[in-house]
């Protein structure tokens, strides 16, 4: 079967009667479906389960990761070194192809490190998100109880709920027992309140969910139900959004759009300087008189030299470097609990400047907390009514608490538990001779509890029916609601406490509720994680602007920007449904004031993820919920949490925070920035050399030289250029002030204004040098030393000038030159290797043993880049003053 669905309508099947649904799936009520019409079912409407979508093969990936725009130039680049060295072999039985070979096995390293890389995380990811489709649910089949894996449920089947229980599929709610059905169904609303449930055909007033019907992926936190199941796999609300995300398609990232325009410029630069050489190289024959078959053989010529200008001007080693430094860094971010699914993430989180966050269980811990508490009697008449008046338990481990039923009853028993009462061992000294549940019609619950030798009835709820029971004066009655009234406008959930000392057990509910004694109450809330309110502090200081998109209401919405202190008199709180109506213009001009956005839907979410992209900011989307995973899927960066969040989310998100941890996002925010930082030192080192080189072979070719490099000596200076040096320069420290810089805007330029100055400065002054001891040999060396001589020269400017390319903001390089001890030990060690390929090399690299003299005016010349660096450093960061 294929992720398509069935068009089934949840509304049509909340209204529809319990029989016409029975006979139209063939099923009955007490005895379920029989084993052959479950089939039937499954062949009708589907299995119960998701088809992940199909993994690429190898063949696949590699094409995939080939139309990266690096890889595409280089792709042309190898193409046209073959075809020279083809000509060459067959015209002059002459060739090397040993700059194809180094070309191919740079695209062939980036492939295969992205791939290997990608593979390694993702099954990482399997591991970490494996949806148990074995999960066994109680099944009404044949007349008969039994358990069913949860994949092999067919539309029709009845099957029986209870508290703790995951919903396998979306389920219509036959009957509950008086005890009342509540739903956790935050990871699909994004409302951390739970909701009732009941056979009653009803809306619920904050989300568009309907009380008679449960959803997949969500759970019962109390009571019982018997339910048939209506719609699977991708019928259900769950599998929509599920179905949706296997069609939709990634948008590229910053890095992606970045290398684009580099790599096009590069061609521009490249193929002008290629087109250049040609035609001066043609005028100049045109002054020769040559016979017409000589002209040809030398306009060909001139052709092939101007085509090796555009191989030389490739920088090869970019993406290598590219795959290799995001490698590396998906094994630093594993450690600070950020799994990175895909290698680009790793350099565009960096880039972030707006991050749009869920709120339930993504910025609050979805687990209810007392947080305040107002005892008009005695705290123990208020403890023994959250005991023993209730049907919760918890469990305590490693100082956490697990909940396990009602979550608001489960905080009553974390508030006893930090009031040191052992609930469990109430429990057991005391017996329950009478309980009222909790429903929605009555808003409390009820319990007649012996306690030694005295029968007490305990009463909680909603204040206003627990107020109703009691006798207190208006003067009482007004201070407490008026403090009730202040608590509720904080969004928070206030239940009131009651009791009163029987005579003898009475089963009737409204003479047990009357005349009772006032508690006091409790306000309760969903609590901030407690990293996030720093976290968002460092998320503001850093430039990068917080909105909030919930499925809560207005007024919780609220509280929560108020705790997190973003929200102000310039800051707008708004509700999704007036968002529908603005046009796309309209909503661009309000949202760089908008801060939180309540009753948010998927919908809605994707809207502000597209319309902050259009205008050019970089977004990071943060969700756990099934209702987070289109706009996941489609922000710049999607983060899921690894531990709360739901399958569907993690699935559509491009990095999982294995600690749930709002914090980790700022640490992967800094990593990405230094990523991004050392990713323009790599560009600024090889863009240089490329320069000079290219401005090199352009000259000698022009003035009809011979190249000044024999291949092996080229190969050598691409290995320099795209090897350790390089390499050291991508695992630069990170910068501990980059957190206080402002975000990479997403249509700037990878090459910054003062980089494109120190490249061009620098790569003409190597060039001209280089030129002058080729032409003039300045330094005064033996004949057979000048080749060696002007070989060496270049390969030291290309070493010494990697300590140029290290500062990126024109501060001098000898404040903080000990930082990075591996650049200091790989200058040492290449310089040694060059000592070696000069003095015993000779054979193969066509080199003459050099004197110390020569070696300590090569040294002397060649380090003056590194004064030219400081000068134009500081000549920018003087103009930048002045300015």
């Amino acid at each position: 079967m294929n992720d398509t669905t069935n068009n089934i309508n949840i509304k049509e099947l909340a209204q529809a009667d319990i029989e016409s649904l029975s006979k139209s799936f063939n099923t009955n009520i007490k005895y379920g479906l029989s084993s052959e019409q479950a089939l039937k079912n499954q062949q009708r409407f589907g299995k119960n389960e998701f088809y992940r979508v199909k993994k690429q093969s190898i063949i696949q990936k590699i094409i995939y990761a080939t139309t990266e725009p690096i890889i595409l130039l280089l792709l042309f680049a190898a193409f046209l070194a073959v075809c020279i060295n083809v000509y060459e072999y067959i015209y002059h039985n002459n060739s090397n192809f040993l700059e194809c070979i180094g070309i191919l096995i740079a695209i062939s390293l980036s492939i295969a490190i992205t791939i290997i890389m990608e593979d390694r995380s993702a099954k990482a990811f399997e591991a970490l998100n494996d949806i148990n489709n074995g999960n066994l649910i109680k099944t009404i089949r044949n007349g008969e109880i039994s358990l069913k894996p949860q994949n092999e449920l067919a539309v029709g089947d009845i099957i029986i709920l209870e508290s703790g229980d995951k919903i396998p599929a979306d389920c219509r709610i036959i009957e509950s027992k008086s005890l009342g059905v509540m739903c956790d169904e935050s990871s699909l609303t994004g409302e951390s309140k739970h909701t009732t449930k009941s056979q009653t055909l009803e809306s619920q007033d904050s989300t568009n969910t309907y009380k008679n019907i449960l959803y997949s992926g969500c759970f019962i936190t109390q009571g019982s139900v018997k339910a048939m199941c209506i719609a699977v796999g991708y019928d259900t609300e769950f599998g929509k959004i599920a179905s949706a995300l296997n069609t939709s398609s990634k948008t590229t990232t910053p890095l992606q759009e970045k290398l684009k325009k580099l790599s096009h410029k590069i061609t521009i630069l490249g193929g002008s300087a290629a087109l250049l050489a040609f035609i001066i190289q043609v005028i100049f024959l045109s002054f020769r008189d040559l016979e017409t078959e000589t002209l040809i053989e030398h306009i060909t010529e001139a052709f092939i030299s101007s085509i090796v200008l555009i191989v030389a001007s490739v920088p090869e080693g970019l993406p290598t470097i590219v795959a290799v430094l995001l490698a590396l860094n998906i094994v630093k971010m594993s450690k600070q609990n950020a799994l990175v699914k895909k290698l680009v993430a790793c350099e565009t989180i960096g880039c972030v400047n707006i991050i749009c966050s869920d709120k339930t269980g993504t910025l609050t811990k979805n687990q209810m907390s007392v947080e305040k508490e107002y005892i008009h009697n005695k705290i123990e008449d208020v403890l023994l009514n959250c005991i023993l008046n209730s049907t919760a338990d918890i469990a305590y481990k490693d100082s956490n608490y697990q909940f396990l039923g009602n979550p608001t009853e489960c905080a009553l028993l974390v508030f006893s538990h930090k009031n040191r009462i052992d609930y469990k061992e109430i429990r057991e000294k005391h017996k329950i001779v009478n309980s009222f549940p909790f429903s929605s019609q009555t808003k409390n619950m009820t319990s007649v509890v012996k306690i030694e030798n005295n029968l007490i009835c305990f009463s909680k709820g909603s204040p206003e029916v627990i107020l109703a029971q009691c006798n207190l004066d208006n003067k009482t009655l007004k201070n407490i609601t008026e403090k009730i009234s202040k608590l509720q406008e904080q969004a928070y959930r206030i239940l009131a406490f009651s009791h009163k000392f029987l005579d003898t057990n009475n089963s009737n509910k409204k003479e047990l509720e009357s005349n009772m004694i006032f508690d006091g109450f409790v306000a309760i809330l969903d609590p901030l994680r407690d990293d996030v309110k720093e976290a968002i502090a460092n998320c503001m200081k850093a430039g990068i602007d917080i909105k909030i998109l919930t499925g809560d209401n207005l007024k919780t919405a609220q509280a929560i920007g108020k705790q997190l202190e973003i929200i102000d008199k310039d800051h707008l709180v708004f509700e999704a449904s007036k968002l529908e109506s603005l046009s796309n213009d309209e909503l661009c001009k309000l949202l760089p004031k908008i801060k939180i956005i309540a009753r948010s839907t998927p919908s809605t979410k994707m809207q502000i993820v597209n319309a902050l992209k259009e205008q050019g900011n970089v977004v990071a989307l943060t969700g756990d919920g099934i209702n987070d995973a289109p706009a996941l899927r489609n922000a710049d960066v999607g983060i899921a949490m690894g531990i709360s969040g739901t399958e569907v989310s993690k699935e559509a998100s491009d990095i999982v925070l294995l600690n749930d941890s709002f914090s980790t996002i700022v640490k992967a925010i800094e990593w990405g920035r230094g990523i991004y930082k050392n990713f323009q030192r790599f560009i600024q080192f090889q863009l240089t050399v490329n320069i000079s080189s290219v401005i090199i072979v352009l000259y000698a070719v022009i003035m009809g030289f011979t190249a000044p490099f024999s291949a092996l000596q080229l190969l050598w200076v691409n290995l320099i250029m795209d090897g350790p040096p390089a390499l050291t320069l991508g695992l630069e420290p990170i910068s501990k002030n980059l957190l206080k810089e402002k975000p990479i805007k997403r249509n700037s330029n990878i090459i910054t204004k003062n980089m494109f100055i120190s490249i061009f400065v620098n790569g003409i002054f190597i060039a001209t040098i280089c030129l002058l001891q080729y032409f003039t040999n300045f330094l005064s060396v033996a004949e057979s030393e000048r080749n060696t001589t002007l070989f060496t020269l270049f390969v030291l400017f290309v070493l010494f000038n990697a300590f140029n390319a290290r500062e990126l903001n024109n501060n001098s390089i000898f404040k903080d030159i000990s930082s990075n001890k591996i650049m200091l030990g790989t200058f040492i060690i290449t310089f040694a290797m060059q000592v070696l390929i000069v003095e015993f090399g000779g054979s193969a690299f066509h080199t003459t043993p050099l004197e110390l003299e020569t070696w300590c005016k090569i040294l002397l010349i060649s380090s003056s880049i590194i004064i030219l660096g400081e000068i134009t450093r500081t000549s920018l960061k003087l103009f930048s003053k002045t300015n």
